[in-house]
């Protein structure tokens, strides 16, 4: 795939949209507050967005497959989380 020139895009970045919509479903039912179908697309759109450019971004820095790529910057937002918390030094 990566070696054939195909353009892949890892499959747990593809599948994220269910997960982050039932954290919207979360987020909603915790409010009290619900936003209508169109609301949850356009919310949806802007993070699978931003989801696909972070790793887009991140092969090209790096010179890696997509897959790779995806494991680098969510490493990098658990460790940067990890920090803001003060959980390490």
């Amino acid at each position: 795939m990566y070696e054939n020139g195909v353009y892949v895009i890892p499959d747990f970045l593809c599948n994220a949209g269910g997960v982050t919509v039932s954290y919207f479903e979360q987020v909603q039912n915790t409010q009290n507050f619900y936003w209508t179908l169109a609301e949850v697309q356009s919310r949806l759109d802007a993070k699978m967005v931003e989801a696909f450019y972070a790793v887009h971004k991140m092969a090209q820095s790096q010179r890696v497959h997509n897959r790779l790529a995806a494991y680098l910057v969510a490493v990098r937002r658990v460790a940067e989380a990890v920090d803001m918390r003060g959980w390490v030094h």
